[in-house]
């Protein structure tokens, strides 16, 4: 699993590549950290090379809307496939996030 941050057009962008599995979940939640501390700027997480999330990469997504929320931000997931976004449906997190495509 790979991930990178950068800041385009005033906002956060986490690209994430792979598979967010429990395995990965330990070493992505650390690659993540900036988006935790952030508290100026809006966040997108691309997820267009995303290809299977697991209970424990729902967790960090939800840790990381919740911190953002806390600071008056948003947190947009951008290019899901079809069955990620099944998960998000079946789980509820579809209701949580915005998205776009």
């Amino acid at each position: 699993m790979k991930t990178t941050i950068q800041e385009i057009d005033g906002k956060l962008v986490a690209v994430l590549d792979g598979q967010l599995d429990t395995a990965a979940a330990v070493e992505v939640e650390q690659q993540l950290q900036p988006l935790y501390e952030n508290e100026d700027k809006d966040i997108v997480m691309d997820c267009e090379k995303l290809e299977y999330i697991a209970s424990s990469g729902l967790r960090i997504l939800l840790s990381i809307l919740k911190r953002a929320k806390a600071h008056g931000h948003t947190v947009t997931l951008k290019g899901l496939n079809d069955d990620i976004k099944n998960v998000f449906k079946m789980t509820g997190f579809i209701n949580l996030f915005q998205f776009e495509d």
